[in-house]
């Protein structure tokens, strides 16, 4: 074929298209598994540290099904939903998200810690520069908070950021969420002040718009679960 050809040119052009794309879905379908699989350690790894348990990757897994013996999702009255049970990353509240529309439900992680039940919910705000998230994990009372994680996509190191570190979330243990049986979540507050209406920690100094939006997330996302959380504080006095 005439190299010099317009016709040559066209056909290379194509051949080397498809053979590109070929590639790039094959490289994304090689991926694919390796990616999703690393998300759903990330988020075990994440849910392990609402329990105060900070693993490596390599261990997520198993410490993860060692101690979460269900999962599943409940309604707005805060009713579990039936058939949506299970402790894999398959399952119905492994895979669902905060916010997603299309949700059966809210869901909720049961763990069991030293032989006492732990509950774990997600949560999900917006922080100063972007999306913030984390987990709360509740004793049986329905009320006292056992552990706390913290996530950011893009908050300002050595200020917001400051949400992720051991010395903000441990300021959550041993917080109650309801108050003469209210539920008024616990205020994030500006270091050195207080609120006399809720349990209280104090916010990350600099960083006032990412402690207020932790506040909000607290207020808001688990506020969504105060039925669930009423059920068992009732059920546990």
């Amino acid at each position: 074929m005439n190299r010099e050809n317009s016709g040559y040119t066209i056909i290379y052009a194509s051949v080397m298209v498809v053979v590109v794309a070929l590639g790039l879905a094959f490289t994304h379908q090689v991926l694919s598994e390796r990616q999703t699989a690393n998300v759903n350690t990330d988020k075990m790894q994440q849910i392990l540290r609402s329990l105060n348990l900070d693993v490596r990757a390599a261990e997520a897994q198993v410490k993860y099904t060692g101690l979460i013996k269900n999962a599943y999702l409940v309604d707005d009255e805060g009713v579990k939903v039936e058939g949506s049970e299970g402790i894999t990353p398959d399952d119905p509240a492994f895979s669902t998200e905060l916010g997603d529309t299309q949700a059966k439900g809210l869901p909720v992680y049961e763990a069991e810690v030293d032989g006492s039940t732990k509950y774990i919910i997600p949560m999900s705000g917006a922080g100063l520069w972007g999306p913030i998230w984390g987990y709360l994990a509740i004793e049986a009372d329905g009320s006292t908070i056992y552990g706390a994680e913290f996530g950011h996509a893009g908050e300002t190191p050595g200020l917001g950021a400051e949400i992720e570190t051991a010395g903000f979330r441990t300021q959550f243990q041993g917080k109650n969420l309801f108050r003469e049986n209210q539920f008024t979540s616990v205020a994030v507050v500006k270091p050195g002040q207080s609120n006399n209406r809720r349990d209280y920690v104090d916010g990350i100094s600099g960083g006032t718009i990412t402690s207020k939006g932790v506040d909000n997330m607290l207020l808001n996302s688990v506020g969504e679960y105060r039925n669930f959380l009423m059920n068992l504080h009732t059920a546990n006095q």
